[in-house]
């Protein structure tokens, strides 16, 4: 799709035309999390509607691991690099989606240069610091309030996050929900074998994410659930809950075809985190028909909600992960498929285009001058 009008910027009541956008990340490919596959899905959705996408990641610097948390490398003073990146680029919108070092440096850049962007929080590190060093909650969010303070829109996934947010004194609070692509993880009427594990003892329970800290894994390997047990994911405590838990299934890291086939062998998805700001595979496993049990806490009130008006809901929220186990399992597997429909990646990049601002003072005025 040809870019009409270089330069303008979205505004309610302007309209919109193309962009240059910069996404400035500490999140992408080799990384595999629900942030980096929001964040692929956002870039190709942004092209597909004809804006100039330049995203800035660690693969373009010099990086190191993330102490603690195999699996994620870091980049090493970045300012330059970066600096010289944005300077060639002038870019008309300017997001940070992450607040590690490459985000920090972005904002420096941004500070100095007096242009405007938005921010993301797409997870509670201050819970991880919390959880992995003992960083008290209330320091890791002082670091992240003082990351965000310059923002003209910080992008939260759920009504339940802004909230809290707003709670712990973070202002220009923009809700952006997340989407599934439908396609990826088709339907299935029932469950059915996947030759990545055979046969198995129904019912199965499956788990997908990160095996760490923040995600709470342990109250779903705990829980007596008949069946079978299977984690899809590595991290950091995934050797030490293999050696405690022989029985589950541990099926590592799969591709997206593999994992479709995967959600589709499940009687039941199980999310046990309760500190999740949305929860992309709850999407995923619903997609694919597998219904969803889940702590009542903000991801999962998010993506399955209250019943809506025709009563569908993807699976159950109960404060005792069993019971909503057990009675997820009742859930019909088209009324699961049915709440995913309700997440499109069309929607949740509309809404992120409406929220970005024009990175110069003068970007208003120029899209005035064509549109």
């Amino acid at each position: 799709m040809a870019c009409p009008a270089r330069g303008a910027i979205y505004s309610p009541g302007l309209g919109i035309g193309c962009m240059k956008i910069v996404l400035v990340t500490d999140a992408w490919h080799p990384q595999v999390n629900g942030v980096v596959t929001t964040l692929v899905e956002l870039v190709q959705q942004l092209q597909g509607l004809g804006h100039e996408v330049h995203v800035i990641h660690p693969g373009q610097f010099r990086t190191r691991p993330c102490p603690g948390y195999s699996g994620i490398d870091l980049a090493v003073r970045p300012a330059a690099s970066l600096g010289r990146a944005m300077d060639a680029i002038k870019p008309d919108a300017i997001h940070l989606a992450t607040e590690g070092p490459l985000g920090w440096a972005a904002r420096g850049y941004c500070l100095r240069h007096k242009l405007a962007f938005t921010t993301a929080f797409h997870t509670r590190f201050p819970e991880i610091l919390n959880a992995a060093v003992r960083v008290p909650l209330a320091w890791g969010y002082a670091l992240f309030r003082h990351f965000h303070r310059p923002s003209s829109g910080i992008m939260v996934p759920t009504q339940g996050v802004l909230q809290m947010l707003e709670r712990r004194g973070f202002r220009n609070l923009r809700q952006w929900t997340h989407g599934v692509d439908t396609q990826a993880f088709p339907f299935q009427g029932e469950a059915s074998p996947s030759p990545l594990v055979g046969a198995l003892a129904h019912p199965v329970s499956l788990y997908v994410g990160r095996v760490s800290y923040e995600k709470n894994i342990e109250s779903f390997l705990q829980i007596r659930m008949p069946g079978t047990k299977i984690v899809c994911g590595v991290g950091p405590l995934e050797q030490r809950l293999k050696e405690r838990y022989p029985e589950v299934r541990w099926v590592g890291l799969l591709d997206r075809q593999s994992l479709a086939a995967l959600y589709a062998c499940a009687d039941v998805f199980v999310f046990p985190s309760r500190s999740e700001t949305f929860g992309l595979v709850m999407l995923e496993a619903m997609s694919c028909g597998t219904p969803v049990a889940a702590f009542p806490v903000d991801g999962p009130l998010e993506v399955l909600g209250a019943l809506d008006p025709q009563g569908v809901r993807g699976g159950v929220l109960h404060e005792d992960l069993l019971s909503a186990c057990q009675a997820a399992l009742a859930v019909p597997r088209h009324e699961a498929r049915r709440r995913a429909l309700d997440f499109t990646w069309a929607n949740a990049t509309k809404l992120f285009v409406q929220h970005l601002v024009p990175a110069r003072s003068d970007g208003l005025l120029h899209l005035m001058s064509v549109t």
